[in-house]
């Protein structure tokens, strides 16, 4: 056995310094395995995509041999707050355990640093919406003077939501890159010099496909240089990769135009009568282009629209506003690097409209995107298999994918084909937690077919003996926003009504991040949400013991590009329920379940009210990839849990005093 490989091996023993260093650390079998494995890819130079379930520890399982035998490594996270975790607390915490000299960086995207120049321009402007923004911006300016990195996540004092931050950073549009006066001083740069410089990157996965698709992010130098590449919740990589592998363009893209060129030219073009008046029409047909659109918000094929006259006709406008915007600009573009790059977001503008127009590859699928105040134009591949496998051609170096959820009872094939990484390496390890003992699926009698309209009254009518015997402490999770909604008035209405004083919180009340602290601060609370809350959030100890999912998670199939991909897969004469959206559906159940359990101690009980798990013959598959818990139709199954619970709970307080 090599140095380092014994340096592995122990680093992992029971009395470690990763036990001795870091609170809560268990030896764990299937982290010592998952390391090991890690550390064969790494030293191969192969792709290992690895599953693990909650509690495995793969953070630590994976960094202890990447620091020791990686060279320079790349890690990318699912979202920038694991970014932020895993930079600011267990890279520093194993790489202390295991006394290296490993330099670290941090590597966001750019709308996440202050940029001088827009945060300059706009305060001179003046024209703000409301004092709360301008005051806003004034901090920010404070912030700017006296930050080293310019991340916004350092300023508490300004809401992550607010309007300002879209003042004080840039956009892949709108920077001026290298024209720019404060080129030297720019946080980006920095951030990537520092980048290059490090041994370790954290990144997350949006930065990571912006860059391969993009050559962006600053990464476009930082990718051939590493030995190993880590994607970390690569569950989410389809979905993240399906967004940067296709195109989009919104008519916010325009209106940001629109506003940008404003006031560019009454800086520096003041003399050309025209272009504010060629900004007022495309302002005009964005909006207009938007009205055509008769969904207040939703997803439609393209096909439904493209044979709307009225739809073609506004976007025909677009695009000849866009059009005759740069053109105008493209005359007046060497008075100032402004000028020069709205002339330059305006054709790219141009190109991405007209192409979508033309709809001519076959290999994406268009489809419509309405919000409350805007309108997105899709372009998406039905596939990213060839064009991600691509991605990891070029120099040899080591690609390991891991996360709680990538299998469907240890068969990777629909993650594999999606990835186009037929031929990788594959394991898996269950969680270590004691599902059995500390968990309980309940399932309820006498509930209607889930696509019914009585269905979500029912749930809340099967939930409520639920939340008064464990007092609340509740995720009710729903597939969909309007059962959400539903939910949530139904519930208040019965917590009104009953007396019961648990805290109700919906999604969108305030952001994730205040959602979760305040119901973690409650104790009592019954929150209320939807997909995003299926995955990325951890609840530890008693402040939540119930999780409830409304229905099966398969994905809507009225959604464009799902619609598509089923479509492609009967066309080849394959199976696409079977093949495609019951193991998506798997997995996504088994994200949503893995809420409840968070560490060795947690007990709870998962409640699923959807009756095809039981009378439906793929329900046994479905259930089969549910953590190893015991399974009742009995509610006093459920309330006998929570009393065994509570007497524990109470018996821990009495030896404690």
């Amino acid at each position: 056995m090599s140095d380092t490989r014994a340096q592995i091996e122990a680093a992992f023993a029971a009395d470690s310094t990763l036990a001795r260093t870091i609170p809560g650390y268990q030896a764990r079998a299937q982290q010592r395995e998952l390391a090991a494995r890690v550390a064969d890819a790494i030293e191969q130079r192969t792709v290992l995509i690895a599953e693990a379930g909650t509690g495995t520890g793969k953070t630590v399982a994976y960094l202890v041999p990447a620091l020791l035998l990686g060279g320079k490594v790349l890690i990318s996270t699912g979202t920038k707050t694991l970014q932020d975790q895993l930079f600011h607390r267990d890279l520093p915490a194993v790489r202390g355990a295991l006394g290296l000299a490993v330099t670290a960086a941090l590597l966001k995207g750019r709308a996440n640093y202050v940029c001088h120049y827009h945060l300059e321009r706009n305060l001179q402007d003046g024209r703000l919406p409301s004092r709360e923004e301008a005051a806003n911006l004034q901090a920010i300016a404070r912030f700017a003077r006296r930050t080293r990195t310019g991340d916004r996540a350092e300023l508490a004092e300004v809401s992550e939501t607010a309007a300002a931050w879209a003042l004080a950073t840039s956009t892949r549009e709108n920077c001026l890159g290298q024209n720019c006066a404060h080129f030297a001083d720019c946080f980006v740069m920095k951030a990537r010099r520092d980048a290059l410089a490090a041994d370790v990157v954290v990144v997350n996965h949006h930065l990571f496909f912006a860059d391969v698709m993009l050559r962006d992010e600053g990464m476009a130098e930082l990718l051939p240089a590493c030995n190993t590449v880590i994607l970390d919740e690569a569950h989410q990589l389809p979905e993240t990769a399906t967004l940067f592998f296709g195109e989009t363009v919104t008519t916010g893209q325009v209106l940001d135009l629109c506003r940008d060129a404003l006031v560019e030219s009454l800086a520096h073009a003041r003399d050309v009568a025209e272009l504010p008046e060629r900004v007022r029409r495309l302002d005009r047909a964005a909006r207009d282009l938007r009205l055509a659109v008769a969904m207040k918000e939703g997803r439609a094929p393209a096909a439904r629209f493209v044979a709307d006259a009225e739809f073609m006709r506004s976007l025909e406008l677009a695009i000849q506003g866009v059009a005759a915007l740069g053109a105008a600009l493209a005359e007046v573009a060497e008075r100032a690097e402004g000028l020069e790059h709205c002339a330059r977001r305006a054709a790219d503008l141009h190109e991405r409209l007209v192409r979508w127009s033309a709809g001519e590859d076959a290999g994406l699928v268009r489809w419509v995107e309405a919000f409350a105040q805007a309108l997105a134009l899709h372009a998406t591949p039905l596939s990213i298999a060839e064009r991600f496998r691509a991605q990891l051609g070029g120099s040899p170096r080591a690609w390991i994918l891991t996360s709680a959820t990538l299998a469907m009872q240890g068969d990777f094939a629909l993650y594999q084909a999606e990835m186009g990484l037929e031929s990788a390496e594959t394991a898996c390890w269950d969680s270590p937690f004691d599902y059995a003992a500390h968990g309980l699926v309940y399932l309820p009698r006498g509930l209607p077919e889930p696509n019914t309209e009585a269905h979500t009254q029912a749930v809340v009518e099967a939930v409520l003996p639920v939340l008064r015997a464990s007092g609340g402490r509740a995720f009710l999770l729903f597939t969909t926003l309007r059962a959400m909604r539903q939910a949530h008035a139904l519930l208040a209405e019965r917590f009104a009504a009953e007396g019961l004083g648990f805290p109700l919180l919906v999604q969108g009340q305030g952001t994730k991040t205040d959602l979760l602290d305040r119901f973690r601060k409650l104790g009592n609370a019954v929150l209320v949400a939807s997909a995003s809350f299926w995955e990325g959030v951890d609840v530890r100890g008693e402040a939540l013991s119930v999780v409830v999912i409304d229905k099966l998670p398969f994905a809507p199939p009225d959604d464009p590009v799902m619609q598509a991909r089923i479509d492609a897969l009967k066309k080849a004469g394959r199976n696409a329920f079977m093949e495609y959206q019951l193991p998506q559906a798997a997995i996504t159940l088994k994200q949503g379940a893995g809420r409840l359990i968070r560490d060795e101690t947690d007990r709870g009980v998962l409640v699923i009210c959807d009756v095809r798990l039981v009378s439906k013959p793929y329900g046994k598959a479905l259930a089969a990839s549910l953590p190893p818990m015991r399974r009742t139709r009995d509610l006093a199954e459920v309330e006998a849990f929570f009393r065994v619970e509570s007497g524990a709970t109470e018996k821990n307080e009495e030896e404690a005093s």
